[in-house]
């Protein structure tokens, strides 16, 4: 059966089932005897069995499979959950998922799944690992790390191998051990491949390129390399390498591992037909009792690709609009008037069903947070539940493809920083299991996305202390800023409070990523916190990227559009009310003292002949707390524009995020505020 127009819809389903596994498993932790929690995963489990086997992935089926009958194991009482259980069922969804992202980049999805396999069957036997077992077990390690890093090549490689010894190359098979006392794995790695690429290729290695550079991996790491250079000389200069403690090499023997390859596929596909016509024979005669007719759904799959198109033809809508009105206004016709009004509505609502079919629940990228800080928690000895709340508020889907790896560092932050351990937080009178919570909620044309902890909070002195003394700030600076303030000095590049260097933190990078991601989707980052009780960040996002609403304003004979969404108000003032602090030229705005940005200097436009006016133009814009006055010439109005980019050869223009075409023709280039605000 021809599967290739199916694959999209298996990734996809694929994809959801896989989620649904993780989050019920998280809620059968909690709830062991609910029933209706295991029938949801067994369901899951066994629907992502089948729709493998169909496709031919039996690699995933098979896994699925052992998976199943865990869980049917559980349904019938068969089986307790226990932690130390849900961890081996955490890892195998955990090779499930690797293995339908292998399918969706093209793989053929095939993992080696021993290890794995075989705890499931010891679970499902109702065996538990004693001491005695782990013991044993860890005798056998060395082996074990050894199958780990097993050659696996394709069709590809081999012919680059074949056709290497052919023109008088050696293939050369090794494995790389590095310090165990290494602390920057991903730079020795580097320096191996750095040496190696001078006097040959590497076509192969395990882990892959992308693992050794993330140090996902132990200290060791198996390369296949081709050369002309002898194995000895090779192994001599890799050895010079800092932090390289030993190099296994010698020649790769292709004819061995060729016939090993057609061995075990034989194994396995014979294996494979056997489960599947057991399967099939217990899907039949599970199908006849369980199944339920499915409601006819009201929805469809579409290629986001698709909506990119359709969201590029409206925006080119929108720059037609625009123009139209301003012929509209030019001729006074009013029957061209009223169509154009007509016009203006109608596309209005279409905007904003565009709009609706682009936007996304934050819940996509919350789902994965919960397996995350379990694992996270039981890696510090900490205990942490976690609350969601606001999971179906919707986001553009361009921002929450940006938010995820922000929403990450804040919630490590939180559980290493911020969550104390279970003996500390007892004698501080709060429960043993600390509390994370994300909320998300919709807030005029904003997004905001909040992440709460019932931790230590922030102690002000220590994050003063250390700004002070890494020269961030002066003491003179430190004794005018706010509480807020001073919190938000741990979003600088660089700042970390870890005196230890861990996995999880404490190598000073991480929250100032958070700031600059969230401040280049146009987004702001706000710091709360109350010593003892716990912290709050804060983060803003706009609704959407693409159309935004903007006061056009004017500097001589050029526009400038300035998103509405910064503006708190504009004024018009005497020239008289400006005055001079520190320096600088401000205004007292509501009482407060608000600095000026003019931005004819900024943007280096010549002063208008009648700069000598009495009055200036001023529009309050905000950051988070933080107000300027942009001085300009003149307000056009108030107009809804799309937002373009500047193209690659202009992405470091200060104060400028993009540009707009008006109606008219003109091009318009946007205001950065956040850049303006200090």
């Amino acid at each position: 059966m021809e599967t290739t127009q199916y694959l999209d819809i298996f990734i996809d389903e694929s994809t959801e089932h896989l989620d649904t596994l993780y989050q019920q498993m998280l809620e059968l932790e909690k709830n062991p005897e609910e029933k209706s929690i295991i029938e949801e995963i067994f369901r899951a489990a066994h629907t992502l069995k089948g729709m493998s086997a169909t496709m031919g992935y039996d690699d995933l089926a098979n896994l699925t499979h052992k998976l199943e009958n865990v869980f049917d194991g559980i349904r019938y009482d068969k089986i307790s959950v226990k932690t130390e259980m849900m961890d081996d069922l955490f890892h195998a969804v955990d090779h499930l998922n690797e293995m339908v992202s292998d399918v969706a980049n093209g793989g053929d999805g095939r993992k080696d799944v021993t290890t794995i396999v075989d705890r499931l069957e010891m679970i499902e036997k109702g065996i538990d690992l004693t001491e005695k077992e782990v013991s044993a077990s860890s005798e056998q390690t060395a082996v074990q790390a050894e199958d780990d890093l097993a050659i696996v090549i394709d069709e590809f490689q081999i012919t680059i191998i074949e056709e290497a010894i052919e023109q008088g190359f050696t293939c050369y098979e090794m494995v790389v051990e590095l310090s165990e006392e290494s602390l920057l794995k991903a730079a020795r790695v580097y320096m191996v491949f750095d040496v190696l690429e001078k006097y040959g290729e590497v076509i192969y290695s395990n882990p892959s390129t992308n693992e050794l550079e993330e140090e996902n991996f132990e200290h060791s790491f198996r390369l296949i390399y081709i050369t002309k250079e002898a194995g000895e000389d090779v192994q001599a200069k890799i050895l010079k390498v800092s932090e390289v403690t030993n190099v296994d090499i010698s020649e790769f023997d292709l004819t061995s591992y060729k016939k090993a390859q057609d061995k075990a596929e034989a194994e396995v596909a014979a294996q494979a037909a056997k489960t599947q016509k057991n399967d099939r024979k217990k899907n039949e005669k599970q199908s006849s009792t369980t199944a339920v007719k499915a409601a006819p759904t009201k929805t469809i799959r579409v290629n986001i690709e698709r909506l990119d198109v359709l969201m590029n033809l409206f925006e080119e809508l929108v720059i037609d609009r625009g123009r139209l009105e301003q012929i509209s206004l030019d001729l006074r016709n009013s029957e061209l008037q009223e169509t154009v009004e007509r016009m203006s509505r109608v596309s209005s609502d279409l905007q904003n069903i565009i709009l609706t079919m682009r936007m996304v629940p934050i819940d996509t990228v919350f789902n994965r947070f919960p397996r995350m800080i379990r694992q996270l928690a039981r890696d510090l000895n900490k205990e942490v539940e976690v609350e969601i709340l606001g999971a179906d508020t919707e986001l553009d889907r361009t921002v929450i493809d940006e938010i995820g790896d922000p929403l990450v560092h804040l919630i490590r932050n939180a559980i290493d920083h911020g969550i104390e351990m279970p003996d500390e937080r007892l004698k501080n009178g709060k429960a043993r299991k600390g509390k994370i919570t994300l909320e998300a909620y919709h807030s005029g044309n904003h997004v905001f996305v909040e992440i709460i902890d019932d931790g230590a909070g922030i102690n002000r002195d220590v994050i003063e202390k250390l700004s002070i003394e890494r020269g961030i700030i002066t003491q003179q600076e430190a004794d005018v800023m706010s509480d807020q303030q001073v919190y938000e000095l741990i979003l600088t590049s660089g700042f970390s409070t870890n005196k230890e260097v861990s996995d999880v933190s404490g190598r000073g990078v991480g929250l100032d990523v958070v700031k600059t991601t969230i401040e280049s989707l146009g987004g702001s980052v706000t710091i709360d916190s109350e010593q003892g009780r716990g912290s709050v960040f804060s983060i803003q996002l706009p609704l959407t990227l693409s159309i935004i609403s903007v006061l056009l304003i004017e500097l001589q004979n050029e526009k400038y559009a300035i998103p509405l969404s910064s503006i708190i108000e504009t004024a018009i003032l005497k020239k008289s009310e400006i005055f001079k602090a520190h320096d600088k030229k401000v205004i007292d705005f509501r009482g407060n003292i608000v600095p000026l940005a003019y931005l004819n200097e900024i943007f280096d436009v010549p002063q208008s002949e009648d700069s000598d006016d009495e009055f200036v133009s001023v529009v309050i814009v905000r950051k988070g707390n933080k107000l300027t006055g942009l001085v300009v010439d003149s307000f056009i109005g108030q107009q809804e524009v799309v937002l373009k980019s500047l193209g690659n050869y202009l992405t470091n223009v200060f104060a400028i995020s993009g540009a707009t075409i008006l109606g008219d023709g003109e091009v318009a280039l946007i205001v950065d505020s956040n850049a303006l605000i200090k």
